[in-house]
């Protein structure tokens, strides 16, 4: 039995942090903290980004639309290793853990016949799909191998700034900074290091993307078991 290779393979959204996350919160004051409530709305940002930039690792959680499709993220993203955790999107789930130059999917029976057929279902059956980050059909994973180029990306594209009000987001105080031109919110720690909290985001591209347990530990490596994209690719070709 031939396995069929997807056209256009699932788009997996690892890409979205960096293209649909562009959104840099609402309107106000000041308070005590960080003393980045005191500052411009241009100064909160660059002070956010300083943050990540000098971060470890990031946990990464939440939904947003892409094209119409809702994608849901839950990922653990750690400086200069990789990445692990799990995405969503039209209604397929699947674990994905980057550690170095390779990636490495794991989906249920549906999901794996979805990217290529029975036959790969069969062939993938227990185990990871490894797939080199430079592979063009999979190239968005390699954005997940570089934490701090992914957020620098998502804290620079945006348009003009106005600073918001401070506010609470997930138990801390916040400061918020609106992006006036394309529409959005980034809430930024008032307290402890400036890190990025939260980035919202509304019309077609509605969602809320999180930012967690910064500098905590992660561990990346590689799963035991696991099939190479060129096996899937030569049984799709029938050799």
């Amino acid at each position: 039995m031939r396995a069929t290779m997807p056209r256009r393979p699932l788009s997996l959204a690892l890409s979205l942090l960096a293209l649909s996350l562009p959104v840099l919160a609402s309107c106000g004051s000041s308070s005590s903290g960080n003393g980045v409530a005191s500052k411009s709305a241009e100064e909160i940002v660059a002070e956010a980004k300083k943050a990540a930039d000098e971060a470890s690792s990031v946990h990464v959680s939440g939904s947003v639309n892409s094209g119409g499709s809702p994608v849901t993220l839950d990922l653990n993203l750690a400086s200069e290793k990789g990445a692990s955790g799990q995405i969503s999107q039209n209604g397929s789930t699947f674990k994905v853990i980057i550690d170095g130059a390779n990636a490495y999917i794991s989906g249920s029976d549906a999901f794996y016949r979805k990217l290529g057929g029975a036959a790969a279902a069969q062939l993938l059956a227990g185990k990871w799909l490894k797939i080199s980050t430079s592979t063009p059909e999979f190239a968005s994973f390699g954005s997940l191998t570089n934490m701090r180029k992914l957020l620098d990306t998502v804290l620079v594209g945006h348009g003009s700034l106005e600073k918001g009000s401070t506010t609470t987001v997930a138990g801390q105080q916040a400061i918020a900074v609106k992006d006036t031109t394309r529409g959005g919110s980034l809430y930024v720690a008032a307290n402890g290091k400036p890190y990025p909290l939260q980035i919202t985001k509304g019309g077609s591209e509605a969602g809320t993307i999180s930012f967690d347990k910064w500098d905590e530990p992660v561990s990346i490596s590689a799963p035991a078991s696991s099939v190479n994209l060129s096996e899937l690719k030569s049984l799709a070709s029938g050799h």
